[in-house]
């Protein structure tokens, strides 16, 4: 009989790119699973950028969150509908959007959450 080992990393695998170079703007997740920050980030800033970063790129390779040029959808579940919102300046890492409350959420905990796969 045979028995698994677990690892005791926990290694994430996301690219971090750090070419981001524009004023307000910290990091970004991409649809292709991989993360930009902004090149002048240290420490814990950047731990943190990347944690709020790498959540939302669990959503989209979940199904929960997805984005265009002009929208970003979002969803509890696979199950729930899509909610709409315009993209814009204003709305755009807009605090108050579900997904950024859920990524800020888990950013405040020290990056302390586990991966859903």
């Amino acid at each position: 009989m045979g028995f698994k080992l677990n690892s005791p990393y926990n290694v994430d695998w996301t690219p971090v790119y750090r070419t981001l170079n524009e004023d307000g703007v910290l990091g970004l997740a991409n649809k292709n699973g991989t993360i930009r920050v902004h090149k002048d980030l240290k420490g814990k800033q950047l731990e943190d950028t990347i944690i709020h970063e790498s959540v939302h790129c669990e959503d989209m390779k979940n199904g929960l969150l997805w984005y265009d040029n002009e929208n970003m959808y979002h969803r509890e579940t696979k199950n729930d509908p899509w909610t709409t919102t315009k993209r814009s300046e204003e709305m755009d890492g807009n605090p108050n959007l579900p997904h950024e409350k859920k990524a800020n959420a888990i950013m405040r905990k020290n990056g302390k959450w586990i991966k859903s796969h």
